[in-house]
């Protein structure tokens, strides 16, 4: 049987402000990556996420981000390989503190929004941030875009990688996403979404923008849980993976060493 592993970005709310429907989203997931306070997040969402997250069974990872709230952590800044190392081992450690104090363990780790699409091309950056996950601890999964330097990076340091892909975005020739400022970007439609995700599980392919199959991994496949439907797609995907025969499982209990 196809396994993969259902991850979403979850504890983005800050103080008052309320973001996503993160406690039933988790009924629909495997994984959740949870903001550690430099894009989103802050220090009592923290701990309510991984609170409901281990209470719910989902694997729980670190999802570093630029230090940018204002921006959502999704504009790029020009930063030093030095400085990616240092703000991945901060939240990091933020986040694995709340995980050991509620009595769980850190799963993985997943860079978040713009931090994660410059690893992607940018080989420099993409070892300093697989060195402080490796660092921290080498059992911990790192996700990256599948097919980027960030993957790569992540085996060459000696850790398991999880190969991402995307229900909701479109891809390009060479492999990456869709810029988010291009009006094609964003797949809207649940079973086309849906059907993309299947694909990419069972075949290991997926059709791009410009009409041409591509190979691809899919060890992880991330829905959104921010959008107006995000809830209503979490459970719709959920019900479609496991009718198309595809089992869902934390990636930490399947995924081995290579």
């Amino acid at each position: 049987m196809t396994v993969i592993d259902v991850n979403c970005d979850m504890g983005e709310s800050f103080g008052t402000y309320v973001k996503g429907r993160d406690e039933e989203i988790l009924d629909y997931i495997t994984s959740a990556n949870i903001a550690c306070g430099y894009h989103a997040g802050d220090q009592t969402t923290m701990r309510k996420t991984v609170t409901m997250a281990l209470e719910k069974g989902v694997g729980i990872g670190a999802h570093p981000g630029l230090p940018d709230l204002q921006g959502f952590g999704r504009r790029n800044i020009d930063i030093y390989p030095q400085d990616a190392y240092d703000l991945v081992v901060y939240q990091i450690g933020a986040l694995n503190a709340f995980v050991k104090a509620e009595g769980g363990k850190l799963q993985h780790v997943k860079p978040h929004g713009a931090l994660y699409n410059m690893a992607g091309k940018q080989k420099d950056l993409a070892e300093a941030i697989a060195e402080a996950v490796y660092k921290v601890d080498p059992e911990l999964i790192l996700f990256g875009l599948a097919g980027s330097e960030l993957v790569r990076a992540g085996k060459k340091a000696g850790l398991r990688t999880a190969s991402e892909v995307f229900s909701d975005r479109t891809y390009q020739k060479d492999g990456s996403l869709t810029s988010r400022k291009q009006p094609d970007a964003l797949i809207t439609d649940y079973e086309e979404a849906v059907s993309q995700v299947i694909r990419m599980a069972k075949e290991g392919k997926v059709k791009t923008l410009q009409q041409q199959d591509i190979k691809i991994d899919a060890d992880t496949v991330c829905i959104h849980g921010d959008g107006e439907n995000a809830l209503e797609f979490a459970s719709y995907i959920s019900s479609a993976l496991t009718d198309a025969g595809i089992e869902k499982k934390r990636i930490g209990e399947f995924l081995k060493s290579e």
